[in-house]
């Protein structure tokens, strides 16, 4: 499996308010991204997603992006993060992606492992979770994209203040994974090795899971200084700097 790679990245919540870095996204793309086999994105590629309705040109340009490099052949695979939960079968139609469920399970280079956008594993988060169950109920989404375009925003605009003030209130130990709950879920599949965002903390942790050595890697929140894009090869795994202007990309 010679210059085989599969590329993973999560948490760029890509947005009209911040064009840069969407630039700097679609240079990852028509570089790095270009010449790998497959991407994996888990979660939270928008800042919000009130719609595959939503003509916005920011976003356009995005799927636009995405399309051409599923058209050179790199596979590409999206997971919904709790900021664009709602996207829909047009968008992956759209930019020739498959749709990863919650929790899904593959054979990277002979390691069985579990991929996850995260916010799954932070169970201590306990108001968070009861209010996922509420805005991930069909019925609630079905409502909600009933709503005009206009009016769709403003209710996002207005849950997105709400959530970041709580935020504010919150500790980092209730906002982040509950180690017994990784375990159970790596379990439950049968893995060894798990990847997730959401989080925005960077890292590999080993741990011994059933008497077994085991792994986590928390993908990068990307920022306009740094884009750290985890790589895999079948002799390796390890994060890799995207950003232009640190590591210029030549192939």
């Amino acid at each position: 499996m010679p210059n085989h790679r599969t590329l993973f990245i999560s948490d760029l919540h890509l947005s009209p308010a911040h064009p840069n870095m969407v630039e700097l996204f679609i240079y990852f793309l028509t570089t790095m991204a270009s010449t790998a086999n497959a991407l994996y994105i888990l979660g939270d590629l928008f800042d919000v997603w009130i719609g595959d309705d939503d003509t916005n040109p920011t976003h356009l340009h995005i799927i636009n992006a995405l399309k051409t490099l599923t058209n050179t052949g790199t596979q590409l695979f999206i997971q919904k993060g709790n900021r664009d939960f709602l996207l829909g079968t047009h968008f992956f139609k759209a930019v020739g992606a498959q749709p990863l469920t919650d929790m899904v399970t593959i054979n990277l280079y002979g390691v069985p492992t579990l991929l996850t956008h995260g916010d799954l594993l932070c169970t201590n988060d306990v108001a968070y979770h009861r209010l996922r169950r509420v805005i991930r109920n069909p019925i609630v989404n079905k409502i909600f994209l009933y709503q005009s375009l206009e009016q769709r925003r403003r209710i996002a605009a207005k849950s997105r203040q709400r959530s970041q003030q709580a935020t504010t209130h919150k500790s980092s130990q209730i906002m982040d994974v509950d180690s017994h709950t990784v375990a159970k879920y790596l379990t439950q599949f049968r893995c060894q090795q798990l990847i997730h965002g959401h989080i925005h903390k960077h890292a590999k942790h080993e741990f011994i899971l059933n008497g077994h050595s085991a792994q986590r890697w928390v993908l990068a929140e990307w920022n306009i200084d740094q884009i750290l894009v985890l790589q895999a090869t079948a002799s390796q795994i390890n994060f890799v700097q995207a950003h232009p202007n640190l590591y210029p990309l030549t192939s």
